[in-house]
C-alpha cells in the first residue's frame, strides 16, 4: 500500500470526524474571542463606593470631588458610620468606601499626619486595586496641594516646596506589559495552552476512536475501515503528525498573528524564530495525544483527561504562580507536558524579546519530548496492531 493511499485514508479520518473538527477549529476560534472577552477593557472603571465624611471641612469636600472625578471610582452613596458602609459592601451595593475622620483638616494643618481609611472588596483583585488606586491618587493630590501651599505661605519658593515634598520623581516605563493590563499578561500564555489542549484532544480522539473497539468478530480486511491495522505504525504516525502539524501551524499563525494584532498584544519575535520553536512544540503534543489515545479504553476519556489537566498546567507554567513556590516533584512532572517549557519559551521570545539563541535549553527540551513521545507512540501502536490482528483461536 502506498503513501498516497495512507494520506487519503488519514485525511478522510480526520476531516470526517465531527468531534475532532469541532475541538480543533471550533475550540481554537471560539476561545480566541471568548477567553480575552473579560479582560478586553484591561482594568475595571467607575466602581461604586460610599464616602463617610466626618470632617465636613472645605478640604474634605474637595477630596470628595477629586475622588468622584477619577475614572476608577464613582461615589454612589453618602454614609455616616463604618457599619452602614460595611452593610452596603456586604450586600454588593458598593465595592468599597472612603472614611475621612474628624479633625482631618485641623491635623493636616498642624502637621500631625492625619489618616484616611480606604476599604475595597478584595475578593476581586482587579476591582480592589482599581478602587485603592483611585482613592490614593486623588487623596494624595489634595493633601500634597495643602502641604505645598502651607510651605509657600511660610516663605518657601513654590518650585522648591514642591520638590521638597516629593524629593523623588518616578518615571515608570513598563517593560514587558506596555498596557499594564491582563490582555498582555495572561492571554499570550493561555493561547499556547489552548493550542496544547485542543491538539491533545484531537490526537487522542482520533487514535482512541480507531483502537477502542475490541478484536473484530472476523479478521479485518485491508479497507478504509481498518487501514490503521495494516500500515506500519511509524508510517501511520508520520503521516498523521504531518497532517496535524500543518493544521496547527496555520492555527498558530492565526493566534500569534491576527489575534495578537487584534488585541494589541506586543510581538517581538520574527516568524522564523517562532516557527523553529512551534514545530517541536506541536510535534511533542501530537505524539503525547496519540499516546493518550492508545492508553485509554474509550475516546470520550481523552477530552475529560485533558480538561482536568488544564488548570494544574496553567499554575505550573510559571507565569501565574512562581515555580520556586511549587513543590519540586510537581515541577518535575509538569516538565513532561510540552506546554510547560513552551509557554516559558514563547513568552521569553515573543513578549520579552529574548534572543532565540538563549532558548537552547527549551528547544532541546521540546525536541527531546517529541522524540521520546514519538518512539513510545510507535511502540504502543505496534503492540495494539499485533493484538487486534492476532489470529482468532
Amino acid at each position: 500500500m502506498h503513501w498516497k493511499t495512507l494520506l487519503n485514508y488519514e485525511l478522510r479520518s480526520i476531516f470526517s470526524n465531527i468531534p475532532l473538527l469541532v475541538t480543533v477549529f471550533g475550540g481554537v476560534f471560539i476561545y480566541s474571542f471568548l477567553y480575552p472577552l473579560p479582560y478586553i477593557n484591561q482594568t475595571p472603571t467607575k466602581q461604586n463606593i460610599a464616602i463617610i465624611n466626618l470632617d465636613n471641612s472645605p478640604i474634605s469636600r474637595k477630596i470628595e470631588r477629586m475622588v468622584n472625578a477619577t475614572p476608577q471610582v464613582n461615589i454612589s452613596e453618602q454614609q455616616f458610620t463604618i457599619d452602614q458602609a460595611k452593610a452596603s459592601l456586604i450586600k454588593g451595593d458598593i465595592s468599597g468606601f472612603l472614611l475621612i475622620p474628624e479633625n482631618f483638616y485641623k491635623n493636616l494643618l498642624l502637621k500631625k499626619s492625619p489618616h484616611l481609611v480606604f476599604a475595597g472588596n478584595a475578593a476581586y483583585f482587579l476591582v480592589y486595586g482599581t478602587i485603592i488606586e483611585g482613592l490614593v491618587r486623588s487623596a494624595s493630590t489634595v493633601v500634597a496641594e495643602v502641604k505645598v501651599s502651607k510651605m509657600v505661605m511660610s516663605g518657601e519658593n513654590i518650585a522648591l516646596a514642591a520638590s521638597q515634598y516629593t524629593p523623588i520623581s518616578l518615571n515608570l516605563k513598563p517593560t514587558f506589559n506596555p498596557s499594564l493590563g491582563y490582555i498582555n499578561y495572561i492571554v499570550p500564555a493561555v493561547f499556547v495552552l489552548i493550542l496544547h489542549q485542543t491538539l491533545l484532544i484531537a490526537a487522542g480522539l482520533l487514535t482512541a476512536g480507531q483502537f477502542e473497539q475490541k478484536r473484530p468478530q472476523q479478521r479485518p480486511t485491508k479497507s478504509n475501515k481498518h487501514y490503521w491495522l495494516f500500515f506500519p505504525a511509524w508510517q501511520i504516525l508520520l503521516v498523521r503528525s504531518v497532517i496535524m502539524l500543518s493544521m496547527y501551524l496555520l492555527l498558530s499563525c492565526y493566534y500569534f498573528g491576527f489575534s495578537f494584532e487584534y488585541y494589541g498584544i506586543s510581538k517581538n519575535a520574527n516568524m522564523v524564530a517562532l516557527l523553529r520553536l512551534t514545530v517541536p512544540f506541536l510535534l511533542s503534543v501530537i505524539f503525547l495525544g496519540i499516546i493518550i489515545g492508545l492508553l485509554i479504553p474509550r475516546k470520550e476519556l481523552a477530552t475529560l483527561i485533558v480538561l482536568l489537566l488544564s488548570l494544574p498546567l496553567v499554575f505550573c507554567a510559571g507565569f501565574i504562580w512562581p515555580t520556586t513556590n511549587i513543590p519540586s516533584v510537581i515541577n518535575s512532572v509538569a516538565q513532561l507536558f510540552p506546554s510547560t517549557p513552551a509557554i516559558n519559551g514563547f513568552l521569553r521570545l515573543n513578549q520579552m524579546g529574548d534572543s532565540f539563541d538563549n532558548l537552547i535549553n527549551i528547544r532541546q527540551h521540546l525536541w527531546l519530548l517529541a522524540v521520546c513521545y514519538g518512539l513510545l507512540s510507535i511502540h504502543l501502536m505496534a503492540i495494539k496492531q499485533k493484538k487486534l490482528l492476532k489470529p482468532h483461536v
